[in-house]
């Protein structure tokens, strides 16, 4: 092993260091440092990816190798190894999502979302049911695969007496009824008896993401809000036939093994779609000042997602970097762009609220030059169809939960 006494030393002043004999890294931080030749790593390297493109499973070693890997030349490998295995399982289609931001009024308070409760400079609105609808027929023209009618967990959905569940089930009935399309929803943490509601409504998918399955880092993101009850949550869902998408986000804190025990749990719970979004700071939350991650990091794990979930979806959103940060999104393994929302519709995104809607940077329309300059084209819509339908087989799931009976709310 070679390294500079220089170097090591200056950690050393520097803060805690680690030395994990098995991976022969040094990890300072977030950041890891290997301690033996370059020849190794690419070795090692070239051993994991053949095990991808054999669809061999990954350890969580191999996983945590993958994420601290620092040399972009080796990156880059990485990158096109996870396209050409969206390339084998799906060609060159990608599937669009039509986002709908129904309500910005949260019950929770987490540090990291514009949208918490106790945000003053968050832009409060809830979308009454004929405009949704009116949007979502606007946006099924368009080509969209997918309606994702996402929302915070508005308090005025979990009242005493059920009728906001109602409501919700009833819009996702109309928008069902009105586009033909699939749909997804996101309402939170909701009981099992409404998932199964919304199954039966129509939905195909429940959305709730976890954003890390690190407890301690989950209490200090989600303060008050219970680690065990959200996952469980996505269990429920699955048990009423409805397929999940789990998320991670990233630049919070979190170490390289903290995101392989992530991947890992995904893996566990068989997500359908998996996702990672870098972390933007929000005015007016606690975490405001914190300073973003790098895009890379972001993009590498998405490669990640791509050799552990081959054969998955994963959205590469608008919503952080907009369509300038399209391209190598797709070129990390993303074969879904998400968070496609139409001008004019008095409609928010997430992690950047406003960021290229008005101008019609977030269309259609918009988005297709890219995919054309990447090599891709939009998938047809009955081949997202044909991909859900065998989505339920191989889970074992099946449209035929949508007729149990749900029982009591």
């Amino acid at each position: 092993m070679e390294f500079e006494i220089w170097n090591l030393t200056t950690f050393i002043l520097a803060g805690k260091i680690f030395l994990n004999q098995s991976e022969f890294c040094l990890t300072f931080g977030t950041y890891s440092y290997p301690l033996f030749g370059m020849n190794k790593i690419k070795s090692k390297l070239d051993t994991i990816l053949s095990q991808a493109r054999r669809d061999a499973k990954l350890s969580a070693k191999d996983i945590t190798f993958l994420l601290n890997l620092s040399d972009s030349e080796q990156i880059d490998v990485v990158f096109k190894t996870a396209a050409d295995l969206r390339r084998r399982y799906f060609d060159d289609k990608i599937f669009f999502y039509g986002f709908l931001n129904i309500s910005t009024y949260c019950r929770n308070n987490c540090r990291f979302c514009f949208y918490r409760r106790s945000n003053p400079k968050s832009r409060r609105y809830r979308k009454e049911l004929p405009e949704i609808v009116s949007a979502a027929a606007g946006m099924a023209g368009s080509g969209i695969h997918l309606i994702d009618l996402t929302m915070a967990e508005d308090p005025a959905l979990f009242n005493g007496d059920g009728a906001g569940y109602d409501r919700l089930v009833a819009l996702v009935d109309s928008v069902r009824q009105t586009t033909g399309l699939p749909i997804m929803v996101s309402p939170g943490v909701i009981p099992a008896g409404v998932l199964c509601r919304l199954a039966q409504a129509g939905a195909d998918w429940y959305a709730c993401y976890q954003e890390t399955h690190r407890r301690r880092l989950f209490a200090r993101l989600r303060p008050g809000q219970d680690f065990d009850l959200r996952l469980q949550a996505k269990h429920k869902a699955r048990s009423h036939g409805l397929l999940i998408e789990e998320g991670l986000l990233c630049g919070v804190g979190e170490t390289a093994v903290d995101l392989a025990d992530s991947i890992e749990v995904m893996r566990h719970l068989d997500a359908d779609q998996v996702r990672v979004m870098r972390f933007v700071p929000q005015p007016g939350t606690p975490m405001a000042k914190t300073a973003p991650s790098n895009s890379y990091r972001e993009m590498l794990i998405m490669a990640v997602l791509r050799l552990v979930f081959p054969n998955r979806l994963i959205p590469a959103s608008l919503d952080v970097d907009g369509l300038k940060g399209l391209k190598q999104r797709l070129e990390a393994g993303a074969n879904v762009i998400t968070s496609i929302v139409p001008p004019g519709s008095g409609l928010a995104g997430v992690a950047r609220h406003s960021l290229d809607i008005e101008d019609g940077r977030r269309t259609m329309a918009a988005v297709r030059k890219v995919l054309k300059d990447s090599g891709l084209r939009p998938a047809a819509e009955d081949a997202y169809r044909s991909w859900i339908d065998d989505r339920h087989r191989a889970i074992g799931a099946g449209r035929l939960k949508r007729k149990v009976a749900c029982g009591s709310v």
